[in-house]
């Protein structure tokens, strides 16, 4: 192929992880063409977790700021007892002077998804195609040959590297022969939403809030006029059951009880959830990020952050292989976010979820008691949240050469 064709990066996937990578690429200066397989830009119920260590990223072009503002601000998280109010509070503010966010923002992801589309159509280097499915590739030493299914029309394309940030089953691995060793969780991770105001009628609320019943457990997660709840369904309770009409009133007259009042469900939702990794995060000209890459349990909001993680880290690797330096940068990008993708991703959201699901007595008030003892301590609580704000795996993967 001639070098004039192939000077871009092509990205597979217009979710939140390929949209970042592609703007930055356009930002500094490499041509862009993003492909996605929908009609238009998804608007799902998955993350709405922006932590600190991701909105100091952000902060290079700004998106941190739209963030907070389609966001709500979230200053502490808490665990809890539903039947005694006890609770552990976790305040970010103890993280002043590692961050320029002292806080989480819970933004759902479609927002940020809306924003940067529309930026990357403002850019004259950076092209992103709606019905567009890529559904096979192959690659040589100068550069990669793409197929691609653009709104009926099946056409190719060349690019210098092809991103693959086209989600768990992703084609781009598959095509790759990659594995995705791991596991899937039994329980399905459930959503349901409504513009019902708890913070006005359910005492100490945080703006995330883990939450223990005597039987069950589930979040409360607080989003501009509304409230995002995380459902476990019942013993012997299938997932169409768990989120019928009546099972949601159910759960949301349980967390606080309205007689004769039903609350308003504005959306439903569930997935799979699973813990995964693939072997290598690149493969020659080709690369992965995000959920193509590693999939984790969404307790504690890191899935999509280590994701966005990801983009900026590989995007710092391709424009310095793109002006001349050495593709071993590719092989140090693996090292770094896999790294981090296992040691700390899948095994802080896999200790949270088990904790979440935890049921017996004993266990959850041991839990507590650690919690209440770290939230009593700002030292403790200080180590415990640069941790879960993904501050500390930041600097780790930095660290590794």
């Amino acid at each position: 192929m001639k070098k004039k064709d192939n000077e871009k990066v092509i990205i597979v996937g217009g979710g939140p992880i390929g949209l970042i990578c592609g703007f930055w690429l356009a930002k500094k200066g490499i041509p862009v063409s993003i492909y996605e397989k929908g009609i238009k830009i998804p608007e799902d119920l998955r993350a709405s977790t922006w932590h600190p260590a991701t909105l100091d990223m952000l902060e290079e072009y700004k998106i941190n700021d739209e963030i907070i503002k389609k966001g709500s601000i979230t200053p502490s998280w808490q665990y809890r007892f539903q039947d005694t109010g006890e609770r552990a509070i976790f305040e970010l503010n103890v993280l002043e002077g590692e961050t320029n966010h002292p806080f989480r923002v819970q933004c759902e992801q479609f927002h940020i998804v809306k924003y940067l589309s529309n930026k990357i159509n403002t850019l004259d280097n950076a092209n992103l195609f709606l019905n567009s499915e890529v559904y096979n590739f192959k690659q040589d030493e100068k550069g990669v040959e793409v197929k691609i299914n653009q709104n009926g029309k099946k056409i190719t394309e060349n690019c210098s590297y092809l991103v693959g940030c086209d989600g768990g089953r992703s084609l781009i691995r598959n095509k790759l022969k990659l594995g995705f060793d791991g596991k899937t969780y039994p329980v399905l991770t459930m959503v349901a939403i409504t513009d019902f105001p708890f913070e006005d009628f359910y005492e100490g609320l945080s703006g995330v809030n883990y939450i223990w019943t005597k039987k069950s457990n589930f979040s409360l997660l607080k989003v501009p006029n509304r409230w995002r709840s995380g459902i476990t369904p019942l013993k012997g309770q299938s997932p169409e059951e768990a989120l019928s009409d009546k099972a949601l009133e159910d759960h949301f007259q349980k967390i606080y009880k309205r007689p004769g009042e039903k609350y308003k469900i504005l959306a439903r939702g569930m997935y799979q959830t699973h813990q995964r990794v693939t072997e290598t995060f690149n493969s020659g000209r080709v690369l992965l990020a995000g959920d193509a890459a590693h999939l984790n349990s969404p307790n504690g909001g890191m899935g999509m952050n280590c994701g966005v993680h990801d983009a900026i880290n590989l995007v710092d690797k391709i424009v310095r292989v793109w002006h001349g330096e050495d593709s071993s940068l590719f092989d140090l990008y693996t090292r770094q976010r896999k790294t981090i993708a296992t040691k700390y991703v899948h095994s802080l959201s896999d200790a949270n979820h088990k904790r979440m699901r935890q049921t017996d007595p004993v266990a959850r008030r041991e839990i507590m008691d650690d919690f209440k003892k770290i939230t009593s301590s700002r030292k403790l609580m200080k180590n415990y949240l640069m941790k879960s704000s993904m501050i500390e795996s930041v600097r780790y993967a930095e660290s590794i050469k």
